[in-house]
């Protein structure tokens, strides 16, 4: 599973740093950074939550292939 940003969507909310700090961060210039790829196993749902709850849709699962 990988998670995308869409930077140009991005308005800083930190809500999926929140949600997700070990896997994305807010830069210095407000915009979301993915930390790292792909998501570990344990971290799914973290970054599940993160994506579902940007409030500007910035993120988005790219691979999520078959959910255990």
């Amino acid at each position: 599973m990988k998670v995308a940003a869409d930077l140009s969507r991005c308005i800083g909310s930190g809500m999926c740093a929140h949600l997700a700090g070990q896997l994305v961060d807010v830069d210095d210039a407000g915009h979301v950074e993915v930390l790292r790829q792909p998501v570990d196993e344990a971290e799914r749902d973290a970054a599940r939550e993160a994506v579902e709850m940007c409030p500007a849709e910035a993120l988005s699962i790219v691979d999520a292939g078959p959910r255990p």
